[in-house]
């Protein structure tokens, strides 16, 4: 039987792209508000009660009063914002990291940001395996597409063609770096340089390792070992293999939910570059939020992913 579901935000970028990929999809039933109840707060709790399964697709102070909102005790919550991704009662929403049976059963999924699921799929399983140690000072240099921004960043990016480069974050207290640190089982939370350039969607996250100062540090074979390790058979997350002489962030890219992964080392071996290219509103986004609805309504959980 088909399965609802309501997305609250729906007109933002990252529930537009979920109800794409959930369009036609016979396994689901979009619950929807007409505009003029939209923001309606009696209209919102009652679909917000009613699904089967609720999308969040708010700034965090909406999605807190969103989930206040629901005392029906089977409803189950997908939250595409930050508001919940270190809080208790949450299943943190990277099967990949955590286990897509923890996903499968929970009833609280924190979709996790796109810096931090390039940053968490690199730096989490080598502290993990104890490659690298949990209390070294990581530094994040990232770039993305400008549709993670939202409506008033993309009409800035759109309307002033001038812009080449953004440079942000610049008090050093981003959103994302609790996620970053306690899900990477971190010390300290890593120095973040996020930025944006004018390509619509895309994401490219680096983790510079200096390993010959890194004491404890494994080689760079080993970090790529480890790391196919642990994606192996991974129908989304490939570690690739062979050399590259250059990585490309395309204004035409394609929407994909796919997490390409690299490791880069210096001849002597002496440095390394780990290397995350993902699109901001797939796996960093929508596409995140739909693999971790499937597995929790207990589907193949690439069902409808653009892979």
């Amino acid at each position: 039987m088909s399965k609802t579901v309501f997305i609250d935000g729906a007109v933002g970028t990252t529930g537009l792209e979920i109800a794409e990929r959930l369009s036609g999809r016979a396994e689901f039933t979009i619950l929807s508000l007409d505009e003029a109840w939209r923001k309606d707060d009696a209209a919102r709790k009652e679909a917000l009660n009613a699904a089967d399964f609720v999308i969040l697709c708010l700034p965090d102070d909406a999605a807190r009063a969103a989930v206040a909102m629901i005392d029906n005790p089977q409803v189950r919550v997908i939250d595409a914002s930050s508001a919940h991704r270190v809080a208790d009662g949450w299943t943190f929403g990277f099967p990949e990291l955590i286990g897509a049976e923890l996903v499968a059963r929970a009833t609280r999924v924190s979709n996790p940001g796109c810096y931090p699921t390039g940053f968490l799929a690199l730096v989490a399983p080598l502290v993990r395996a104890g490659l690298l140690p949990a209390d070294w000072p990581y530094t994040v240099n990232a770039v993305s597409g400008y549709s993670g921004g939202g409506k008033a960043l993309i009409e800035r990016f759109e309307t002033d063609g001038d812009i080449a480069f953004r440079a942000y974050g610049l008090t050093l207290d981003h959103k994302h770096l609790p996620e970053m640190q306690i899900h990477a089982g971190l010390v300290y939370a890593p120095v973040f340089a996020p930025s944006v350039v004018p390509a619509h969607r895309g994401m490219v996250v680096e983790v510079p390792l200096p390993l010959a100062a890194i004491e404890g540090a494994a080689d760079v074979a080993a970090l790529r070992a480890a790391l196919t390790e642990f994606y192996a058979g991974s129908p989304i997350v490939t570690l690739h293999e062979g050399p590259e002489s250059e990585l490309l962030l395309r204004r035409s890219g394609a929407p994909t939910d796919r997490l390409e992964l690299y490791v880069f080392g210096s001849p002597e071996g002496t440095q390394a570059r780990l290397i995350a290219l993902l699109d901001n509103l797939g796996k960093g986004a929508s596409g995140a939020a739909v693999q971790s609805l499937n597995l929790m309504a207990g589907l193949p959980e690439t069902t409808g992913l653009r892979l």
